[in-house]
C-alpha cells in the first residue's frame, strides 16, 4: 500500500538513543531510569505512571535540552537521511511523532527537512535562568494511547497513513487507515514484533522504504 502521510518516531527510530535515558544518566541516574523507560515501551506499565516521575526526577534543565538536541543529530540511524529524502521526493506528508521533548527533537526535525508544525512531541518549560520548572501536562503524547490520538487527528482524509516506531505506544496507532510499521534496528521488542502490520530489523532504516512506496 502507497500512504499518503508517513510519521515516525524519534527515540530508537530516527536516532539510536533513548532522549529521556540520556538526560538520566546525565544527571547520574541512568540506570533506574533505563528500566522504567523499558517497562513504557514494552507495554509492561502505562506511560502516564513513569511520565512525570522521569522528569521530576531528572529536571532537565535548557542546556541539557540543547545537549540532548545535538546528540539526537549525531546519533542519527543509518539511512534516515536518505529515507525522508526519499519519501519527499514522493511527495508524502512527513511528520514525527514521539512521546520526547520537543524541543530537544526540533533541530532533527529541522535537519531532515520537517516543518516544525509537523513535529508533535512533548514541550518542556523553564524558569528564567533555565531551569526546569514543568512539561506540557496536557499533551497526549505523555500517556498510553497519545500516539493513535495524534494519528487520528493527521488523518483528515481517506489519505492513508502509517506510523514507523519501535515501542508498543507506536503499535498503539493501528486502527482504521492508519498502519504501523515496526523497527527493530536499534531495540527489537517482541511485543512490537507481534502486534505491527510489519517488522523491519534493520540496522538501516531504508529497509522500511519497501512497505511504504
Amino acid at each position: 500500500m502507497s500512504f499518503g502521510i508517513v510519521c515516525f518516531d524519534c527515540d530508537s527510530t530516527l536516532s539510536r538513543i533513548e532522549g529521556i535515558d540520556e538526560l538520566a544518566g546525565r544527571a547520574g541516574i541512568g540506570e533506574a531510569m533505563a528500566r522504567l523507560t523499558d517497562a513504557a515501551m514494552n507495554g509492561e506499565v502505562p506511560l502516564e505512571a513513569v511520565y512525570e516521575k522521569r522528569l521530576s526526577l531528572i529536571r532537565p534543565d535548557a542546556d541539557s535540552i540543547d545537549w540532548l538536541a545535538g546528540l539526537y543529530i549525531a546519533e542519527m540511524v543509518e539511512g534516515v537521511a536518505d529515507v525522508f529524502s526519499a519519501l519527499a521526493a514522493h511527495g508524502k506528508e512527513l511528520h514525527i511523532i514521539s512521546g520526547g521533548l520537543r524541543q530537544a527533537i526540533l533541530p532533527l526535525a529541522g535537519f531532515l527537512g520537517v516543518p516544525e508544525s509537523h513535529v508533535h512531541a512533548v514541550d518542556i518549560y523553564f524558569n528564567a535562568d533555565g531551569g526546569y520548572r514543568d512539561f506540557d501536562q496536557t499533551s497526549p503524547l505523555a500517556r498510553t494511547g497519545g500516539k493513535a490520538q495524534i494519528c487520528r487527528d493527521l488523518k483528515r482524509t481517506e489519505t492513508p497513513l502509517v506510523l514507523i516506531g519501535d515501542g508498543k505506544t507506536d503499535m498503539e496507532a493501528k486502527q482504521d487507515g492508519v498502519s504501523v510499521i515496526g523497527f527493530g534496528g536499534v531495540a527489537a521488542r517482541p511485543i512490537v514484533r507481534e502486534l505491527a502490520d510489519h517488522f523491519v530489523n534493520g540496522p538501516s532504516l531504508a529497509a522500511v522504504l519497501r512497505h511504504i512506496l
